[in-house]
């Protein structure tokens, strides 16, 4: 419909008016009207639920895999140290400043841009463009529960900060409330049973245990314990004992796998808060990285979550910009990384063949 360079104008100019829109999780109805007009303006038929909005290319035919465009436009606050207006975009000696521009404003225009650039085009696949709500809060009103009003998806681009490079792996997230049960005594008289001794076997365990299968890309399993609680005075048995672990699974198992391991091998009562953030990764076979190790791009593994947690078909994370710079002070994205980024995004997916 455009060619790139009018392209990544009007990419530049739909972020510069999410910069301006406060778009805090949950509150993004407005950057969602942004997002929806802007395809339409490209007369673009647009779909939306809740604070999402997505749009299929005009030739979409069932019969073909599906690939999913999706990044998000719900931001963080504003961080203590800012010293610019972040809802103010500037641009100044090639940069643009302003909240969410970097993470993940400028992987989410580009993306916009390639799917209109491809719109009309007659492709061996198909392509929805999401942008989606509360990816910063894992929130249950985003990406997952959009995916119920979505054709079949055969593969995903999670367009994140990432220099444009392809992660292929990314660890997952559970968090477990860890409980041992005890009985309480006088500790003078030695009576009782310590919940915290019981706790410890456990604990032992937790630092100990190394699960059989390693990721390829993001190795090991990660268990951590952060937080015990345990005892009221100091001359009482405690007869509870409750912990907190940090678990940073690898595509090498699912969380439920982990879990069912993890319960086999302690004694204390384990509630996961969640499972639904799992990790995930793609063949290192698969086309769309052969593909971006055709185009020049390095591949590595992301230890930081994204809304690939929440997509059970086979997704790469790869975006504009640089991770470190989110949810930092004064955040900014390069407009060259913009430019750049549509025609990267436009080479992986020409002539690719699923």
């Amino acid at each position: 419909m455009h060619n790139s360079q009018i392209l990544y104008q009007n990419a530049c100019e739909l972020l510069k008016g999410l910069i301006r829109l406060p778009s805090y999780s949950t509150e993004e109805n407005k950057t969602t009207d942004l997002i929806q007009f802007f395809l339409e303006k490209e007369e673009i038929k647009t779909f939306r639920y809740l604070n999402n909005v997505w749009a299929k290319n005009l030739y979409f035919d069932e019969k073909k895999p599906t690939i999913l465009l999706n990044s998000h436009h719900d931001t963080v606050k504003p961080n203590a140290g800012y010293t610019l207006d972040p809802f103010e975009p500037l641009e100044k000696e090639g940069k643009l400043y302003g909240l969410g521009s970097n993470d993940a404003g400028a992987s989410l225009v580009s993306l916009w841009a390639v799917f209109v650039y491809f719109f009309e085009k007659k492709l061996p696949f198909n392509l929805i463009f999401a942008a989606t709500a509360e990816e910063e809060i894992s929130g249950k009103n985003g990406i997952e529960a959009l995916l119920e009003h979505l054709p079949k998806i055969a593969l995903g681009i999670v367009g994140e900060p990432t220099q444009m490079h392809m992660a292929v792996a990314e660890r997952g997230l559970m968090v477990l409330d860890c409980t041992v049960k005890g009985k309480a005594g006088h500790a003078a008289r030695n009576e009782g049973e310590n919940a915290i001794y019981k706790a410890m076997k456990d604990i032992e365990w937790f630092k100990n245990y190394r699960f059989p299968r390693k990721s390829d890309y993001l190795g090991e399993i990660g268990m951590n314990i952060t937080l015990i609680q345990a005892g009221q005075q100091h001359n009482v048995v405690p007869d509870i004992c409750r912990f907190t672990v940090d678990v940073r699974s690898t595509d090498a198992y699912t969380n439920l796998e982990i879990l069912e391991i993890i319960k086999k091998n302690t004694i204390c009562e384990v509630q996961a808060r969640s499972t639904r953030l799992n990790p995930s990764g793609i063949r290192l076979d698969h086309p769309i990285v052969q593909k971006a190790r055709a185009i020049g791009r390095n591949l590595f593994a992301s230890p930081t979550l994204s809304d690939q947690a929440l997509m059970p078909f086979e997704t790469v994370k790869m975006g504009v910009g640089l991770s470190a710079r989110s949810h930092t002070a004064d955040e900014f994205v390069f407009l060259e990384e913009i430019e750049e980024g549509i025609g990267l995004y436009i080479k992986l997916l020409e002539d690719l063949i699923l």
